[in-house]
């Protein structure tokens, strides 16, 4: 029999590693966020041998093994489970050595990695850098070699410019929109909700803050989905027809509303575009900046009007289907359709399902719909694989080398 991966401790990593991994995320004091959604979905786990898990699903799930597949699916190692948030012990080619919380993370080569040798690259260090200004001075100033997801659409002449960089454009999974507190009055009123839509320019803002650099989207799916449906031109920008929408949901204007932003460009930058925006029809938007910890605090707990925020996760859409997700939009016949979906197994009919529900979303305009980003790497000349598109929110430095 073929010998069990090991975790960098050199433990074991097998089925019962998974068992209680699984369990764990679904255990009650969890805050695993796909605990809902795929955990709890789990009824039974069973392990015949070491090199075999059976899984048995409440209710049917096409999209399960990729959800397998995602970081919320993580093995854990049962004995360091409970420091893993700081001092996790992986599987992977790399094992942490330093962590500088909201400086840096370095890691190095495990030697003992079922493939040590195709592992080019013997340290890696993550720096943490969110000002779009001084990521550029780092890549100029050689203090970076590469930014797989670089933030400064201005910038990008200058690095194709550099004979010592590389640019390479790809493809992400996220979808930015601005988030619409559907419990809150007066958006709980759809009307309300398609106003705020006919207001926003997203060409304008694309143009604004990403140089172009971004597709605008009409629903929460992105142009890389499979079955992705083309939805942006619901919502013409029309502000004439935001204003009556108001006018005969009873709003009265001026309305005064709270923008929440987090600190990446693309909501600072693009949440001073959307209140220009919303003031011509009415709607006075009072910028709050704030740091992830509030916004994680605050806004995704459901204490907001609106926000800005790029959903980086790939088929994240089953959120639309949680009453209690932090945006709160409740609909029995948008879970009906999710539930049809899920359980569905033609692959025509589940491309059906998956247009019709993008289709509810954007009826019900639960969120103002803006962008699907292109994703930039800039890097270092001679340095080879990493990743210019990002269909899920990772960096795999398995296959990163110098040449």
């Amino acid at each position: 029999m073929t010998p069990c991966a090991k975790f960098s401790d050199g433990a074991s990593f097998d089925s019962a590693a998974v068992k209680f991994s699984f369990e764990r995320a679904k255990d009650a004091k969890s805050t695993n966020k796909a605990k809902g959604a795929v955990f709890n979905n789990i009824t039974h786990i069973s392990t015949p041998d070491a090199h075999t898990v059976v899984l048995v699903l409440t209710n049917p799930d096409g999209n399960f093994l990729f959800r397998m597949g995602e970081n919320t699916a993580v093995i854990l190692h049962p004995d360091s489970a409970a420091n893993a948030a700081t001092k996790p012990v992986g599987t992977g080619p790399y094992k942490l050595d330093n962590w500088a919380k909201g400086t840096a993370v370095t890691l190095s080569k495990w030697d003992g990695f079922r493939d040590a040798n195709a592992i080019k690259v013997k340290k890696v260090t993550f720096r943490f850098i969110n000002d779009s200004a001084a990521q550029v001075a780092a890549l100029l100033a050689g203090g970076i070699d590469g930014m797989p997801r670089f933030q400064s659409p201005q910038s990008l002449q200058q690095f194709q410019k550099d004979k010592r960089f590389v640019v390479e454009m790809g493809s992400t999974a996220g979808k930015g929109i601005m988030t619409i507190n559907n419990r809150k009055k007066p958006f709980d009123d759809v009307r309300v909700r398609r106003a705020l839509s006919h207001a926003v320019d997203k060409k304008a803002f694309i143009d604004g803050v990403f140089e172009g650099l971004a597709k605008p989207i009409g629903s929460h799916m992105a142009p890389t989905d499979a079955g992705y449906v083309e939805l942006s031109n619901n919502y013409a920008f029309d502000p004439e027809k935001a204003k009556a929408l108001l006018k005969e949901a009873g709003v009265q204007t001026p309305l005064n509303v709270t923008l929440t932003l987090p600190p990446p460009p693309y909501a600072r930058k693009g949440g001073e575009i959307l209140a220009a925006q919303l003031a011509k029809v009415g709607i006075v938007a009072k910028i709050e900046n704030v740091e992830w910890a509030q916004w994680l605090g605050g806004t995704f707990k459901g204490n907001f009007d609106l926000t800005v925020i790029n959903h980086v996760e790939p088929l994240d859409y089953m959120a639309y289907a949680n009453p209690q997700y932090y945006w709160g939009y409740d609909s029995k016949a948008f879970r009906d359709l999710a539930a049809k979906h899920a359980a569905t197994e033609a692959a025509k009919e589940r491309t059906q399902l998956f247009g019709d529900m993008q289709r509810m979303i954007a009826k019900d305009a639960v969120n103002e719909f803006l962008f699907n980003a292109t994703n930039t790497a800039v890097y270092r000349k001679g340095l080879k694989g990493l990743w210019s598109s990002s269909p899920i929110f990772a960096n795999d430095m398995s296959a990163v080398s110098w040449q």
